[in-house]
């Protein structure tokens, strides 16, 4: 789809129609699953299904088919299976139009009826999980690796001495395997979830296992060079979540070039897309932005590479230097590549089980850290559907648009399943919930103290979903960071004759 671009603006625009009109199309395709397990299970035990909706508020759309309304809501957060001989839901369903006294069910149909949703919603990600296994999911190095690849100058990281290359055995105890993602075997999970003031690192340098590191958890932030109004304070405190633990590391990646900047330095020393850079004058390149700072430090200096072309192993040698047109302000050498987005990545082919489990493991653990007293993470970090919405969005730009979307809907239904069984009015926990209660009680749970707790917790569940959208805004709007120098646009490399007649002033 990325053709529509090269139309010019019109053709931007259209994609981004496309993209939109996916999203919705992935997403309601969760939300329509999971209210048909509902749908399906009330008729199945004879309950009175008057309305099926995708999404709640005024309908943008509906229709009645053999008694029950069909429709379209106008708030994109969810849907909805009306019946009247469950628990009241009023608030969020409308008063029931029935004319005629209802026959009361039994709790355990209730109770079937509640479990449904989840259940389909459980089933949907399994079958996803299966075409994940088949067809295989992209991984990148960096996703994969337990290799710290950067460390920062002064980040507690550095301050604590581990250094590029180390290799990462457990944090905290916890064992690792890989160094993204938000499951609880992973580096960046059990860093931004830890809990003490100092986080233990215990890695493997040089094939020998070194005493365990003591990582200072906090990172002082730089002071601000201008004080913000109470404007733009009171503005970071809707739309912004809190910061997060980081202490200063990413994973191993070999850098790959994207693209070679005509007449620069790495052009000249004949570098073409798709090179792997392995090594640098001899120096293991463990990330681009080491290699980055090391050819920062080489101005005019020739440096010799060592790259992967095509299964063999070549050198060349360039020599960094300024770009012969660039801002005023810009004083650092360059070679000219544009790395590539995400380097190399394979296919890996997970087992079901494996991404079912390690999605539920992931929300369970999540789950623990909001309610944990001395965790960083808090329900400003959630995101809702406007959040969930954005993620489809930039995997269907994906070259791999179909691998990626499959594995985030695994976890995503996964989520969606657990999150409705938890015990919470409005929700199909709670409908459990009340159902056992009936059963105990030998009579319904109703009357209006029970209409009045659903209307509020309705009500606690719209402004939650208002709060993480909130927040999933900002990302968008404002997590995109402040403006980047050093853009490709901004430097311009001459061919040799033009370089050399060009006047000192104007370089």
């Amino acid at each position: 789809m990325s053709w529509l671009s090269s139309l010019g603006p019109v053709g931007e625009v259209f994609r981004v129609i496309v993209l939109i009109i996916e999203v919705l199309l992935v997403f309601n395709l969760m939300i329509l699953v999971h209210e048909w397990g509902h749908f399906l299970a009330a008729r199945w035990r004879g309950l009175r299904v008057e309305a099926f909706y995708i999404w709640f508020g005024k309908p943008l759309w509906k229709k009645t088919i053999n008694g029950v309304e069909y429709g379209l809501g106008s708030i994109p957060a969810g849907g909805f299976v009306k019946l009247p001989q469950m628990a009241p839901m009023d608030a969020i369903e409308g008063e029931s139009n029935s004319i005629e006294p209802l026959p009361p069910i039994r709790p355990l149909d209730k109770i079937i009826v509640a479990f449904a949703g989840p259940l389909f919603s459980f089933m949907l990600a399994c079958a996803f999980a299966v075409l994940v296994s088949w067809l295989g999911k992209p991984q990148t190095e960096s996703f994969v690796t337990t290799t710290i690849g950067y460390v920062a100058q002064d980040s507690p990281a550095a301050k604590a001495g581990l250094q590029a290359g180390d290799q990462i055995l457990h944090i905290d105890g916890q064992e690792i395997h890989r160094f993204e993602g938000m499951t609880t075997d992973t580096v960046r999970w059990n860093i931004i979830s830890s809990e003490g003031k100092s986080i233990e690192f215990e890695v493997k340098r040089a094939g020998q296992k070194l005493p365990p590191f003591a990582v200072p958890a906090e990172w002082p932030e730089k002071a601000e060079e201008s004080s913000r109004s109470w404007l733009g304070t009171a503005l970071d405190a809707v739309f912004k979540r809190p910061p997060l633990r980081e202490v200063g590391i990413m994973g191993k990646e070999t850098p790959m070039v994207g693209a070679v900047q005509p007449h620069s330095p790495a052009a000249d020393a004949g570098l073409v897309p798709g090179d792997q850079l392995l090594k640098v004058d001899e120096h293991p390149i463990y990330h681009r932005l080491q290699l980055s700072q090391y050819i920062q430090s080489k101005s005019n200096q020739a440096i010799r590479l060592h790259l992967l072309r095509a299964g063999k192993e070549q050198t060349v040698t360039l020599t960094p230097r300024l770009p012969d047109k660039h801002p005023a302000d810009w004083n650092q050498p360059m070679v000219g590549i544009v790395w590539h987005a995400t380097g190399e990545r394979k296919l890996s082919h997970p087992g079901v089980w494996e991404q079912v489990s390690g999605a539920a493991k992931s929300l369970v653990s999540m789950i623990q850290k909001l309610v944990a007293s001395n965790s960083d993470i808090s329900p400003a970090h959630m995101s809702g559907p406007v959040g969930i919405g954005r993620v489809y969005y930039n995997l269907l730009q994906d070259p791999a648009a179909l691998l990626q979307v499959l594995w985030f809907s695994v976890v995503l239904n996964v989520n969606l399943a657990m999150m409705n069984l938890l015990p919470f009015p409005v929700l199909d926990g709670g409908h459990i919930v009340m159902a056992i209660g009936e059963a105990i009680r030998r009579r319904p749970l109703q009357g209006r103290f029970l209409e009045l707790v659903q209307t509020a917790c309705v009500l606690l569940l719209f402004g939650f979903i208002i709060f993480v959208t909130l927040k999933d805004t900002g990302d968008i709007f404002l997590g995109a960071g402040s403006k980047k120098s050093g853009g490709t646009s901004e430097f311009e490399w001459l061919p040799k004759d033009q370089r050399q007649s060009m006047p000192a002033a104007a370089k």
